[in-house]
């Protein structure tokens, strides 16, 4: 057992582009070519090709890239009893893009026996040893949720509750028992990836959610409330962060804002270890909103991009590192990419080549700066 914890301080959150090979291995069983146990055999050969890569260029955590995975946080919710899913018609609304995933409902009350990401991580969680850590990614229970709340999903959730309040209760039960069974499959560090937060920040937050400025104040709430419903009885030894962004697909986003107007209930009240937050462009403002971060709790910035192959400079970055360290302790920074390489099956625009160039100078920052 690894006694290894994320965050490092050079780090990754965790999907990454998918190998020609396994994309054709899941459309060919998709369309009854291949049985699953082919389709098994390929996700495993894939999977312990990027495990290599990851130790060869010196990372010290291990992911399985959600290469079994169609998207970052939709299989998570099909594990679960009472959500089922079709392929969507319009998709979701990306700035230049429609994400054609699948649309994802409530069937009726949300609860969870065995989920098939545990076994997913047993299979990571071999290739541990004493320089690395394997890491399982699934989306927030407020991600969960939030999918279920607004307001293209309510009028179908309420077929099974009365208010947004009990499924909270439902779902966050659901994570209880998933995390206390990826204790016992040796999980140490698990990752929340969160992207309602983004939705919140965003100038049309009001109408995504179809509230107004005081309906907002009390979906924060929620959501903060979800997250920490959901991780209260984790085991004293396992270690739980978040990322947050803004939608990840095809290169592509889905909002834009600052953090200042979650930071309060974000930063301040969430008990997670750290934060993985983007910070690659303009959409994601100033590192003010740090100041809010409470206690111990540590901060990756997202600095390097994964939506564009372009390498950035070196000293560009540093400089940022140390913007940032005027709001938080420098010790309590560490480095990152804004967000996985492929959230979703179809991966961002740029070649593994690149994907793994953007890792190298990650690692070299970090390096550079933490000595």
């Amino acid at each position: 057992m690894s006694k290894l914890n994320t965050p490092f301080r050079y780090d990754y959150v965790g999907s990454f582009l998918r190998p020609e090979v396994l994309k054709k291995a899941r459309e060919d069983f998709e369309n009854g070519k291949i049985t699953r146990e082919d389709l098994t055999k390929v996700e495993d050969e894939c999977i312990t090709k990027l495990v290599s890569k990851q130790k060869e260029l010196g990372y010290k955590v291990i992911t399985d890239g959600e290469f079994r995975r169609a998207t970052w946080h939709l299989d998570f919710m099909w594990g679960f009893n009472g959500v089922g899913h079709q392929k969507t018609e319009t998709g979701l609304p990306f700035h230049g893009e429609a994400a054609m995933i699948d649309d994802t409902y409530l069937t009726g009350k949300v609860s969870l026996d065995e989920h098939p990401f545990i076994e997913h991580f047993k299979f990571i969680k071999q290739f541990e040893d004493e320089n690395t850590v394997a890491k399982l990614t699934i989306p927030a229970p407020a991600q969960f949720l939030e999918q279920m709340i607004m307001p293209f999903a309510w009028d179908n959730s309420k077929k099974y509750y009365n208010t947004t309040d009990e499924i909270a209760i439902d779902i966050a039960n659901g994570y209880k028992k998933f995390i206390k069974d990826a204790y016992a499959a040796g999980c140490r560090n698990l990752q929340l990836d969160d992207c309602s937060w983004g939705m919140l920040v965003d100038e049309n937050a009001c109408q995504f959610f179809g509230t107004d400025s005081e309906g907002l104040e009390k979906i924060k709430k929620q959501l903060v409330d979800i997250n920490n419903l959901a991780i209260e009885d984790k085991p004293e030894d396992m270690t739980i962060n978040t990322h947050v962004c803004r939608g990840n697909f095809h290169s592509t986003y889905a909002s834009s804002g600052a953090y200042d107007s979650v930071a309060e209930t974000l930063f301040a009240k969430e008990n997670v270890n750290a934060y993985y937050l983007e910070f690659d462009d303009e959409r994601s403002g100033g590192f003010e909103s740090l100041s809010k971060v409470t206690g111990d709790k540590k901060v990756v910035l997202g600095l390097i991009t994964t939506k564009s192959p372009v390498l950035e400079d070196k000293e560009t970055v540093i400089k940022r590192i140390n913007e940032a360290a005027k709001y938080i302790p420098l010790d309590r920074l560490y480095l990152s990419p804004q967000c996985g390489f492929a959230s979703c099956e179809i991966g961002n625009k740029l070649t593994e080549e690149q994907q793994w160039a953007k890792l190298k100078l990650v690692k070299e920052i970090a390096e550079e700066v933490w000595k």
